[in-house]
């Protein structure tokens, strides 16, 4: 369970029906000490996500951790990564915050998991995380990952909404630089650079 959660209901004009006589809000605020998320109930997926990255010690590691539902918040679940292609994808990475077990632990709830194709989960996704790691030795990042959703976007089976992409807006915190890049959510053909956006409005 994540400690000292600030959970804000927001409530909208949009509900769904959950088993037979449940009903929830759609969009829920979620505030910890490592992100701060919105998440669509609806969709089973997150719709945005800022984290801080930071040059934080690496003295953890994720063996035998896995991600892990929240008490009465409707999230995807291991059911919806079961014998396809996409993986259970941090946005928050894990390795960013491997200082301590319990900011690793708050990386893996299903809050901070998105239907991500594993080819870009593995891939150039991971190497731009890795580049995030090296930036931020010299002065903190502010990054805001934004899921793409549209009415073609696919629904698994198992109730998940599958994104049709990811937006990656990177802030220097010190100098106010920003970068911002996109990735459609697919095996990619070209580096991560070749993914960066001309303008960046976040």
């Amino acid at each position: 369970m994540i400690k000292k959660v600030l959970i804000s209901l927001c409530m909208t004009a949009t509900i769904f029906v959950v088993g037979s006589f449940q009903t929830l809000p759609d969009i829920i605020n979620v505030k910890n000490s490592i992100f701060e998320v919105s998440y669509s109930q609806r969709l089973e997926q997150p719709l945005w996500l800022i984290y801080s990255s930071s040059n934080r010690p690496s003295v953890v590691n994720r063996k035998s951790m896995d991600f892990y539902t929240e008490k009465n918040i409707h999230t995807s679940d291991g059911l919806d990564y079961a014998s396809n292609v996409y993986d259970k994808g941090h946005l928050a990475p894990a390795a960013t915050f491997s200082d301590n077990m319990e900011n690793l632990k708050q990386t893996f709830s299903y809050l901070n998991c998105a239907l991500q194709n594993q080819y870009l989960n593995r891939g150039e996704w991971r190497m731009l995380e890795e580049q995030i790691r090296k930036w931020d030795d010299s002065q903190t990042l502010v990054v805001k990952i934004i899921m793409d959703y549209s009415n073609s976007s696919k629904k698994l089976t198992t109730g998940a909404t599958v994104p049709d992409g990811f937006h990656m807006f990177i802030r220097w915190s010190s100098t106010n630089k920003k970068e911002c890049y996109y990735f459609k959510n697919e095996r990619p053909t070209t580096s991560w650079r070749e993914h960066k956006s001309v303008t960046c409005a976040h």
